[in-house]
C-alpha cells in the first residue's frame, strides 16, 4: 500500500500549509509539480551543464548530449 505521508515528503511545496491545511495541487494539467530529486538534478545540470544537445562541439554541447542520449 502507498505511505501518503512518505511520497508528499518528496515534495517540498506539498509542505506548505494553506488555511491551516496541507496544501493538495491538482492542477496536473496546467504544471507538474517535481520531487526534491528532479529540483536537484535540473539545479546541477543549470549550474554545471548547461548547454545546447545535438548543437555544439564544445565539452559543454558533448556532455549535455550524451545525458540527453
Amino acid at each position: 500500500m502507498l505511505d501518503i505521508n512518505k511520497i508528499r515528503s518528496q515534495f517540498p511545496i506539498l509542505n506548505r500549509k494553506v488555511n491551516g491545511k496541507d496544501l493538495v495541487y491538482f492542477d496536473n494539467g496546467a504544471t507538474t509539480q517535481k520531487p526534491q530529486s528532479v529540483i536537484d538534478a535540473e539545479a546541477n545540470y543549470y549550474a554545471n551543464e548547461n548547454s545546447n544537445v545535438h548543437r555544439g562541439v564544445h565539452f559543454l554541447s558533448g556532455l549535455a548530449t550524451d545525458k540527453f542520449e
